[in-house]
């Protein structure tokens, strides 16, 4: 088998070209991206499938390994036919996009933001033996069953030690008991 060196250099150059696109802001340009991968992709596919023989219902007579591989072509013409769709689906969300807001720059969303900014301690999941932090409190029973809590319990939670309790307010969204890895803990399981 030979390999066209000009037919990988496009394709190496239009996926270059398909992922920077992919990466812009504006929805017209990650369509054009997208448009470029799937052609690299069938450049890639008609690469693989070999030299150019014969057809398969050429003679009798003809070599079996010399006969034309018809799957890249199945594989192409599919891949054709579902770009086709996700290149119609991209041009509705940009017409539509360009109708309520004139403009088809990706914004950022407040709601992203603060996603983003949520800290990844999770006192629960973090912990080495996970803790009850239901905002409706549990009563805390001791090994004979009496209702003898223990106010001074501690969870051991992605390295620091905190009051059952004040993993619990964790939980809740805005909590500030944790700030950053490097604090200390105290007594009373707060962060100094």
């Amino acid at each position: 088998m030979t390999v066209n060196l000009t037919l990988l250099t496009v394709m190496g150059a239009l996926y270059a070209c398909g992922i920077y696109l992919i990466l812009e802001r504006s929805l017209t340009r990650v369509l054009l991206g997208l448009m470029l991968l799937t052609n690299a992709t069938n450049l890639l596919i008609l690469a693989t499938g070999g030299y150019a023989g014969l057809a398969p219902f050429f003679s009798k007579d003809t070599d079996p390994g010399s006969y034309n591989d018809p799957l890249p072509q199945a594989l192409i013409l599919t891949s054709i036919v579902i770009s086709f769709a996700v290149t119609a689906f991209m041009l509705g969300i940009i017409y539509r996009t360009w109708v309520l807001a004139r403009q088809d720059d990706i914004q950022d969303d407040i709601e992203d933001r603060r996603v983003a900014e949520t800290p990844s301690f999770d006192a629960e999941d973090d912990a080495v033996i996970p803790v009850e932090t239901s905002e409706f409190p549990l009563p805390v029973r001791g090994p004979d069953r009496s209702a003898a809590a223990d106010p001074t319990a501690v969870v051991e939670a992605g390295g620091r030690t905190l009051l059952a309790e004040h993993a619990a307010l964790e939980e809740k969204p805005g909590s500030g008991n944790i700030t950053g890895a490097d604090t200390d803990t105290d007594t009373d399981g707060g962060a100094k």
